[in-house]
């Protein structure tokens, strides 16, 4: 696998490579849990075959390492993993409580299984298609009573947040010349998931101290833990999960991200900018029109996955913005879906123009899925590669 340097990914983030085609691996180009088994039925070697082996994916397709500080429990990657229970494999993605709770198997029948995760959720699978989306049945943070319990899982200090070989690990990563990445939490997306979708809406208007308290509690853990882990590791970027967004707008309004968001957001931007840190990431699906000269005015400066189908146009957002704002994604993977003619369209619409302009990390908007043919994914990467004026990989 090719070995992005610092400086080039720094020099593609401040617009001075102009046309430099970088494929990131591991999160901007990755894929569902199904997807590489199904094309090793395909086609695709004996590596995608379940257990697939997600370094040698990556290199096939040619994608440059980025090294995200995972082993830090600070974020959505922190922890993400495959979990049998009952016999179901579920995929469970990270969560910055410490410790996590305990798996508990609820209920089961035929069809489907319900279980508490690792963040104190409640979800139910389906037993024949456990790696999508899950129903969520019930959340961990009702009031303050049990947030006051919760709470205690969010403390920076706690030992099973850090590698326990820390001088170890530090070496490791000191000693690497690609990229380094430190996840720095969300104010609403993990709220939103300890308390639910519908009930958080509500607790902006019938609480909005325990709101605030949520949110303080984020913004302390994450600067404690910034601060520790900078004392001896130098990052690239910080990154935040937020998921705060649908297919039509943002699920809180403007005025109040801005009453609510943008000062904590500054304030642990600031830390971050103090340190060096000016590349940072917002991960957030829907549309982000009204978000992101929030999320500028805030700090934040590199915004992904851009889904198309919710009307995310990274081509007006480049004229809109221009070097302000760093670009993720916008390549339509229902294009993909539809065969080779298709993905030329949609991709000559938009890469060389954002190639050419700097500041564009290309990838499918959002995780890539299985009814994306195997040979149409590898024409999308040769596509690509042309585009930027290298030579095609054989697949």
């Amino acid at each position: 696998m090719k070995r992005l340097t610092k400086k080039r990914f720094l020099d593609i983030c401040k617009f001075n490579k102009l046309g430099d085609l970088c494929l990131l691996d591991t999160y901007l180009n990755s894929f569902w849990p199904q997807t590489p088994s199904v094309w090793a039925a395909q086609g695709a070697p004996d590596f995608f075959k379940v257990p697939f082996s997600i370094g040698r994916i990556n290199e096939f397709f040619g994608f440059e390492t980025i090294r995200w500080l995972s082993e830090i429990n600070s974020g959505l990657l922190s922890g993400t993993v495959a979990k049998g229970i009952g016999g179901t494999i579920v995929f469970d993605y990270g969560t910055p409580v410490s410790p996590v709770f305990e798996y508990q198997m609820i209920d089961e029948d035929e069809r489907t299984l319900t279980f508490i995760n690792a963040s104190g959720q409640t979800e139910k699978v389906l037993k024949d298609n456990s790696f999508n989306m899950p129903m969520y049945v019930d959340w961990p943070v009702k009031d303050r009573a049990s947030w006051r319990e919760f709470k205690k899982r969010l403390d920076p200090s706690t030992p099973e947040r850090y590698p326990a070989d820390w001088k170890a690990y530090v070496l490791e990563i000191s000693n690497l010349i690609e990229p380094v990445v430190l996840e720095v939490g969300s104010f609403y997306g993990f709220m939103r998931e300890w308390v639910g979708s519908e009930k958080v809406s509500y607790l902006f208007y019938d609480d909005p101290g325990l709101v605030e308290e949520i949110m303080d509690t984020m913004l302390e853990l994450e600067i404690e833990i910034i601060k520790r882990v900078s004392k001896d590791i130098k990052f690239e970027m910080a990154s935040y999960w937020e998921d705060m967004a649908y297919k039509a707008g943002p699920l809180i309004s403007p005025d109040m991200f801005r009453k609510f968001l943008m000062p904590r957001y500054k304030k642990l931007n600031e830390v971050l900018h103090s340190m060096g840190v000016d590349v940072i990431f917002v991960d957030s699906d829907g549309n982000l029109d009204l978000l992101i000269p929030l999320w500028l005015e805030s700090g934040c400066n590199f915004v992904w996955p851009l889904e198309v189908a919710a009307g995310n146009d990274a081509v007006a957002l480049r004229k809109k913005y221009g070097t302000d704002l760093i670009i993720g994604g916008n390549i339509d993977k229902r294009a993909l879906t539809r065969g080779k003619e298709a993905t030329k369209d949609e991709v000559m619409s938009k890469v060389p123009f954002l190639l050419e302009q700097g500041g564009y990390f290309p990838s499918i908007d959002h995780l890539v899925p299985p009814d994306i043919p195997f040979e149409v994914y590898c024409y999308y990467i040769n596509l690509l590669r042309e585009i930027a004026g290298l030579e095609k990989i054989q697949f």
